[in-house]
């Protein structure tokens, strides 16, 4: 089975020294990486900029920016099974990007922001791979969730609450609830991020394997 696997943080330029971010260390994305190597699927891990060392033997993409993600996913879907995204993207970015690093000023400083590209929504609605949406919320978890998973067309979404510090973003653990297009959820509780990759692993093979979602076939 052929999984492809966003993972880690964007940025967003705002001057050469300066960019936008978020927390997101990587750690839930490479896990799935090594879950899927171990159970010896093919993988492609698109990276952004994460801290950490990335899984040895996938097929290893770097990226920086959204646009880049976008680039990288699209180009990555002729030879996909699974595409799961894993990756924390910048929800905007800068209007406007300095050629030269801005001076500090002494009064208020305003940053004019625009969306940035929204990379599930972008994914054509009939195709023949899975889709794995990731949503880390700090309240309602599952209403957003269950939210995002129509809007975006996904045949999952994998949900976590990020409000704490002692799961979630920057975490070596996580406590998941997946939410699946025919309206069923399962949960993952507290666990190490390793050992939750491996359940999802398993999780969206038995999916693919099964044919579960009406959208792909």
């Amino acid at each position: 089975m052929r999984f492809v696997v966003t993972a880690g943080p964007t940025r967003e330029a705002i001057d050469p020294v300066r960019f936008i971010s978020n927390r997101s260390s990587g750690k839930m994305g490479y896990a799935i990486v090594e879950a899927a190597l171990a159970r010896k699927h093919q993988v492609t891990l698109i990276s952004g900029p994460a801290a950490i060392a990335p899984p040895k033997g996938a097929n290893l993409v770097w990226i920086t920016t959204g646009d880049e993600l976008y680039g990288a996913v699209h180009a990555a879907l002729p030879k996909c099974d699974v595409l799961v995204m894993c990756a924390a993207v910048s929800d905007y970015k800068p209007a406007q990007v300095s050629s030269r690093k801005m001076r500090k000023r002494r009064g208020a400083f305003s940053l004019k922001l625009v969306p940035a590209r929204d990379i599930l929504a972008s994914l054509p609605k009939r195709r023949r791979y899975l889709v794995i949406g990731f949503a880390a919320e700090t309240h309602d978890l599952a209403r957003n969730a269950q939210k995002k998973l129509r809007a975006k067309n996904c045949d999952a979404i994998v949900a976590n609450d990020v409000s704490g510090s002692e799961t979630g973003m920057e975490s070596d653990e996580n406590e998941v609830t997946i939410f699946f297009d025919d309206g069923e959820k399962q949960k993952i509780s507290r666990a190490s991020k390793k050992f939750i990759a491996r359940e999802l692993v398993k999780i969206f093979a038995k999916m693919f394997e099964k044919g579960l979602t009406k959208k792909s076939w």
